[in-house]
């Protein structure tokens, strides 16, 4: 017997003893049909208790009929002089409805209308005994009822909400796994990995794949575990009215998501619309307090460590203004300074420096020359400057660095280091 059920027990054991002294322990148990009294409650379940008869799951209704049996013939063996048991009966019926998803509220809600009609068959069967006190047998039989369903609900409900967790904790570690495997990449020869995906749908070769990174736009909030598990249910509600499937986890301080849907319907019909292009009107949804990195779409699993990467430089080049990125709308321009940056700002060009550091007006030239193409007529109308002072601070830039930035090679070297620098 378990701690909870050893404690919820004794005023039950408390109350048999003292329907033994009033004489309806055991004498009352001769006038109990325990038959009679599961088929009365297995009525009333189904009259008053929707959930029953509306339930798809076809075990429901055969657990229900062995479930109200094994109370009735339960509490006729404690009226026949029985001792209190340990209800594995009890413990077995909530763990299996927690592994078919049954809910809780309706278990319990069951119990209080058996306790109803059992109270009723326990008071005919204790009038039947003739005991010597009768008011009294009859308020000690109330209280029978009472305790019994307290007993009864007490370790169905410990028993259904620790299988919950045992069976969350178990998912967790599935998704955990699965999530690991996608992103990191797998030996198609492992025949117990290939089972693995197989048995979770991403062997589908009409699916397509992207990956969502996302992060607080405080990433300090990410130490919080609660936090993560918020934003894992925004993406889920944002996708909850769609097809696309989702798996989520926490990766490198990121909530990092799979999401997949079928690109066709079949081999001979033409692609969906793009899961990507999809994706971002849902990710809008998730609200200013967050940044996305979205990855391209993908024709397989086995690409899914490379829209990991894609996703999270997209992350990378999110910001408060841009909060949604999707890595193929990025511009080359912006991903060659997201790659190569770090590689420029360690080892510059020796005059990037001196450029980045000189008059802001000098940078503002070659990005006005830029925008104009190469006219500087233009590049000084757009400024609202003299032709003559952009061509004395052309001067002034090869001056700094060797280069002219009329030319096409020239001025593009100077931006892009100057950006790297910035960066």
């Amino acid at each position: 017997m378990t701690v909870i059920s050893s404690l919820a027990a004794r005023p039950l054991s408390a109350i048999l003893v003292r329907l033994a002294d009033l004489g309806v322990i055991p004498a009352a148990a001769a006038h109990l049909d325990h038959e009679a009294a599961a088929e009365s409650l297995r009525a009333s379940l189904l009259a008053e208790i929707e959930a029953f008869a509306l339930s798809a799951n076809p075990d429901i209704l055969p657990a229900v009929d062995q479930h109200v049996r094994e109370h009735a013939m339960e509490i006729a063996r404690l009226c026949g002089g029985g001792a209190v048991s340990d209800f594995a009966f009890v413990r077995d019926h909530a763990e299996r409805r927690t592994e078919q998803h049954f809910p809780l509220e309706v278990l319990l809600h069951a119990y209080r209308l058996g306790h109803r009609v059992f109270s009723q068959w326990l008071r005919q069967g204790a009038i039947a005994a003739h005991p010597p006190h009768p008011e009294q047998a009859v308020a000690a039989v109330a209280d029978f009822a009472i305790e019994y369903t307290n007993v009864i609900s007490i370790i169905a409900a410990s028993h259904y909400v620790a299988r919950s967790r045992a069976l969350a904790e178990a998912e967790g570690d599935r998704r955990t796994e699965l999530l690991s495997l996608l992103l990191t990449g797998y030996d198609e020869s492992d025949g117990r990995v290939a089972g693995l995906l197989r048995r979770a749908g991403y062997l589908d070769q009409r699916q397509a794949y992207c990956v969502v990174a996302v992060q607080p736009t405080n990433l300090a909030e990410m130490d919080n575990p609660e936090r993560s598990v918020r934003i894992i249910a925004a993406i889920t509600r944002a996708l909850a009215a769609s097809s696309i499937r989702v798996l989520a986890g926490v990766r490198g301080g990121a909530v990092i998501a799979i999401a997949s849907d079928r690109r066709r319907q079949s081999g001979w019909t033409a692609p969906d619309q793009s899961l990507a292009a999809r994706l971002l009107d849902h990710l809008a949804l998730l609200g200013p307090v967050v940044l996305v990195g979205l990855s391209g779409d993908h024709p397989s699993t086995a690409y899914l460590p490379r829209a990991h990467a894609e996703a999270l430089t997209a992350l990378d080049l999110a910001s408060v203004d841009n909060r949604v990125v999707a890595f193929a709308r990025l511009p080359v321009r912006s991903l060659l300074i997201h790659r190569g940056g770090e590689q420029v700002r360690a080892a510059p060009p020796a005059w990037a420096p001196a450029l980045v550091a000189a008059d802001p007006t000098l940078l503002e030239t070659l990005r006005a020359i830029a925008k104009a193409d190469m006219n500087v007529h233009e590049a000084a109308r757009l400024l609202g400057k003299h032709p003559n002072t952009l061509y004395a601070r052309l001067e002034r830039i090869a001056a700094i660095t060797g280069l002219n930035g009329r030319h096409y090679g020239d001025l593009t070297e100077m931006l892009l280091a100057a950006d790297c620098l910035s960066g």
